[in-house]
């Protein structure tokens, strides 16, 4: 069954730290998310132990596919529908709406992570696929690990597109995804959404960031539109996804082998690792990105990690 709200206000009270339950939820945000939601929830529920799926401004099927999967999954997947109007990041209305408005993808965000009932929470997006074992391997580690109460265990993916002849490659010139923002996070009344002009930011608190490793395909330049057509860059010209679109368009595309070997953490991540927590994660990504997936094709790894992925994104 789904829940429709609107007129919602985040407070950190309702976060409901004392309340929750041992284990991990996982929240997401969807707008016509259809290309992929499915995948994306069959491919993770089995890891965790709900998901919290919140669906906003959908004119496609996203709603049915959830009330389906609902049914099927029962409580361990709970749907809302968020029924205000939400300014995606990069628009004139983000940046003039307060973060505490109904319109506010922050305000949005924060809805969602606050429907979760476990103390461990992660973000899902309906354009991730899991890599089954390490995506399990991960969040089995986050249900014990100590350092949980310090640390986020952030994880990465890898971006898919196609290439000119319509096979699997990578964008050369963003293989990887997940800088940060995806994450085990062990909830605490520091742990939300705040604003930045560009995006929603999640506050970390005292909680450091360390890359764990890569657990799931990013499956945003797969989708109809191109991964772009939720952020309204017809009203919006000046957006900064418009210029990542324009980027994304002229880029080339690359085999995993060859995307592998010319990873290197950059210069600055390097120096500044010691010092900067999201600087020693990107260093350490980009050591793994280039060890991990040395001469390897896109295929044998999707086939060994994801098994059964043509089903939800085979030969285009």
């Amino acid at each position: 069954m789904t829940e429709t709200v609107s007129g919602y206000v985040f407070g950190p009270a309702d976060l409901k730290i004392g309340q929750r339950e041992p284990g991990i939820s996982a929240f997401m945000r969807i707008r016509n998310g259809e290309d992929f939601t499915e995948a994306a929830i069959e491919s993770h529920i089995g890891h965790f132990d709900e998901i919290v799926a919140v669906y906003n401004q959908c004119s496609d099927a996203t709603p049915q596919i959830l009330a389906r999967l609902a049914q099927r999954h029962g409580p361990k997947l709970r749907v809302f529908h968020y029924a205000d109007r939400v300014f995606p990041p990069g628009t004139d209305g983000h940046v003039q709406t307060p973060p505490d408005s109904p319109a506010s993808v922050v305000n949005y965000s924060n809805f969602a992570l606050a429907r979760t009932t476990r103390q461990i929470v992660t973000k899902l997006d309906d354009d991730h696929v899991a890599m089954r074992d390490q995506m399990g391997a991960l969040a089995k580690e986050a249900r014990s690990a100590p350092s949980l109460s310090r640390e986020t265990f952030c994880y990465s993916g890898l971006n898919l597109a196609r290439n000119a002849d319509g096979g699997l490659a990578l964008p050369a010139e963003e293989t990887m995804c997940g800088n940060g923002d995806h994450w085990f996070v062990r909830l605490t009344p520091e742990n939300f959404f705040v604003k930045d002009e560009r995006f929603e930011t999640f506050r970390h608190g005292s909680q450091r960031r360390r890359f764990r490793g890569f657990t799931y395909w990013h499956l945003k330049y797969l989708k109809r539109g191109g991964g772009f057509a939720n952020y309204e860059l017809g009203d919006n010209p000046q957006s900064r996804f418009a210029r990542k679109q324009k980027k994304r368009q002229a880029s080339d595309a690359v085999d995993l082998a060859t995307a592998a070997a010319n990873t290197r953490p950059a210069f600055v991540d390097s120096l500044l690792a010691p010092f900067d927590d999201k600087r020693r994660l990107l260093r350490d990504r980009a050591r793994r990105m280039r060890k991990e997936f040395a001469g390897q094709t896109i295929e044998d790894v999707l086939t060994a990690r994801t098994p059964g992925w043509r089903q939800w994104f085979g030969d285009g």
